[in-house]
């Protein structure tokens, strides 16, 4: 009796091991991908806000990704000359790679770099080793030319994964994504619709993603819409009653 008992419990163990074999790459995709949940915005703003880009509510954080671009990146230096206001970059380091001049104004203009990766390609796609490999490649062509030590991070398309949230603590980075964005990368856009749908999430405490660059864009030269709505998007920041800047100050109070 006590060896059949002993067999159908060893069978039960077996089957169970084996379940879990099974189970195993569902498990390790599901904890690979799950911080992808995370480009959701109302989720990132409800349980994550400082990934979000909530950060101090008399303060607008103003971000700018793809750069460096030849024409694209001066524009938006100029006209952000123009408005007194600094903002904070999240470069490619492909992108630095080849206009390396260009990142080197985005610096000396006094704006904050930020990595947004080597290459732009999502992170879902990618092995955890590819993607540490891609931000660690990042680091090294942009620190350099930073001026200061790098303290932000941005995947592309917003997508994180284990992968990113590590290569990013490896690098010494935090992971800061946005609460309203342009849509500046669309084809067919103009500076009011990009303003207008800024405007229909800006909300004192936010940060602003928008783009220098158009390398991933649907059209070329998307960025011409981005410089026609910055005037607008500043004035409404002011009406808020906030000051738009970098992520640096953005945070400055709120940690």
């Amino acid at each position: 009796m006590w060896s059949g008992r002993l067999r159908q419990a060893g069978e039960v163990s077996c089957r169970t091991a084996a379940a879990w074999l099974a189970a195993a790459p569902l498990v390790a995709t599901l904890a690979w991908a799950s911080p992808a949940a995370t480009r959701s915005r109302l989720l990132r703003s409800a349980m994550f806000p400082r990934l979000a880009g909530r950060g101090d509510r008399g303060h607008v954080a103003l971000t700018f990704d793809d750069g460096p671009h030849p024409q694209g990146t001066p524009a938006v230096l100029e006209a952000l000359a123009r408005l007194g206001v600094t903002a904070t970059f999240f470069l490619l380091a492909s992108q630095v790679r080849r206009f390396p001049d260009v990142a080197t104004a985005v610096r000396d203009a006094g704006h904050e770099v930020a990595v947004h990766g080597d290459t732009h390609r999502n992170h879902l796609f990618r092995s955890p080793a590819g993607v540490r490999r891609d931000i660690r490649r990042a680091v090294e062509v942009i620190g350099p030319m930073s001026g200061e030590p790098l303290r932000w991070f941005r995947p592309p398309y917003g997508v994180l994964t284990a992968g990113s949230l590590l290569g990013a603590r490896d690098a010494g980075l935090t992971p800061v994504l946005w609460t309203a964005w342009g849509r500046d990368w669309t084809s067919g856009t103009g500076p009011q619709c990009v303003a207008d749908t800024v405007s229909g999430r800006l909300r004192p405490g936010g940060t602003i993603l928008l783009h220098d660059s158009d390398v991933t864009a649907e059209a070329p030269g998307t960025w011409r819409s981005t410089v026609g709505a910055l005037d607008r998007i500043a004035g409404e920041v002011e009406a808020l009653g906030c000051r738009l800047g970098p992520l640096g100050r953005h945070f400055r109070q709120s940690t």
